[in-house]
């Protein structure tokens, strides 16, 4: 017991290290992830009563028990089995590939990279390319939805700075987790995304197992009362005018809302319009070869970047004109008893189309789009006409 044993140097220092972790993972790390812990969540109690709509638990959940919930789900364990009966697989081979789409799909949101980072890049990249406009009445009808029920902003979808917009109007009400595509799923973007509260979708997909695990994933966050943030028409709109709604997320929305309708459902319109939007080259093109293949290099988007960049610092206005955002009339599924998706998303269009900004560039080329040859005092006056033809808010209510 008393004898000297002798080890070779680098074996020692293996053991110390492996000790040293072991001290580390079952003493201090415990403490440490404790008393941050702790620091978090009175830091987000004290957030939560700057909020307007405060932020959910579900989202402050750890992202492996939500995934560990969702893979687990008694509706998605019943489709593992069918995707392996289907496929001639084992079912922990099936289990395997539902996993990796719970992990794909389910965020990793962070309020302290949500507020402290994300709302500050949001707010410096909205007033740098654009000059920002609201309606005075979007705080008030925010404010005015009960607190118990799910918000749901459906938003036409002009830009990818649409995203930017809305984030940074509502933060000082709420957090927003929107469906991204496939565009977002490059590092480290699709990292800071996932710390956001966005989640992934494949649009592409048509497998049910994938389906499933989407599906269970919008229904446990609308039953949480998860405030989600949905582009009806699916992509961006080559023309600017909006598209026919595709049914998918709001689908999945519906039907939980059906599973338990004891928490309201509340649809809160929101019109985005721009006087010129980032892509528009892009869209143009696109436009013209009739196709939605939106190809833009990476090399292109730095160079304008950097050259937008290089303006701004010789004293130059870089932005790109005016943007706008006005939220319309809510829609509550408790009150208007409509559960039909393809009359609910037609209603949602029509109040995006009713409260849609009407900004002076697109005002003054539908002019010129006339008649090009018209004197600036003509062109005025037809603008003006313009303006009288556009429904009033006392015409809307009507």
């Amino acid at each position: 017991m008393t004898q000297i044993v002798q080890l070779p140097l680098w074996l020692f220092i293996l053991i110390v290290l492996f000790a040293a972790v072991t001290a580390l993972s079952h003493f201090l790390i415990p403490s440490v992830r404790w008393f941050f812990r702790r620091r978090f969540e009175r830091a987000v109690a004290r957030l939560n009563t700057r909020l307007t709509r405060p932020i959910e638990p579900f989202k402050l959940a750890q992202r492996h028990d939500m995934i560990q919930r969702l893979i687990y789900d008694p509706e998605v364990t019943r489709e593992i089995v069918n995707y392996a009966q289907e496929n001639g697989v084992p079912e922990n081979v099936a289990f395997q590939k539902a996993q990796e789409y719970a992990r794909e799909i389910v965020p990793g949101f962070s309020a302290f990279a949500y507020f402290s980072f994300a709302m500050r890049i949001a707010r410096l990249l909205a007033n740098a390319v654009y000059r920002i406009k609201t309606s005075d009445k979007n705080d008030d009808i925010l404010a005015g939805i009960p607190q118990e029920s799910t918000v749901v902003f459906i938003m036409n979808h002009r830009s990818n700075m649409d995203y930017v917009l809305v984030t940074y109007l509502a933060s000082r009400a709420t957090t927003m987790s929107y469906a991204v595509g496939e565009w977002a799923r490059v590092w480290p973007l699709s990292m800071m995304i996932k710390l956001w509260g966005a989640y992934f979708i494949r649009r592409k997909s048509r497998g049910a197992l994938y389906r499933k695990v989407l599906a269970r994933y919008v229904h446990m966050a609308t039953h949480a009362g998860v405030t989600q943030a949905i582009f009806p028409e699916g992509g961006l709109s080559v023309t600017g005018a909006l598209q026919p709604p595709k049914m998918g997320l709001l689908a999945y929305v519906v039907e939980a809302y059906e599973a338990d309708s004891s928490r309201d459902l509340v649809f809160v319109p929101v019109a985005i319009n721009y006087d010129r939007v980032l892509e528009d080259r892009v869209l143009i093109a696109a436009g013209k070869r009739g196709d939605r293949r939106f190809g833009a290099r990476i090399s292109v988007v730095v160079f304008a970047f950097f050259k937008k960049f290089w303006q701004r610092v010789r004293g130059k206005d870089t932005r790109f004109g005016s943007a706008a955002v006005a939220f319309g009339t809510p829609l509550s599924l408790a009150d208007a008893q409509m559960t039909d998706v393809d009359a609910l998303s037609t209603a949602l269009i029509d109040r995006i189309s009713d409260v849609m900004p009407i900004l002076a560039v697109p005002l003054i080329a539908t002019v010129l789009l006339r008649d090009q040859r018209v004197e600036v005092s003509e062109m005025v006056e037809n603008a003006r006409a313009l303006m009288e033809q556009a429904p009033t808010e006392q015409d809307l209510r009507k």
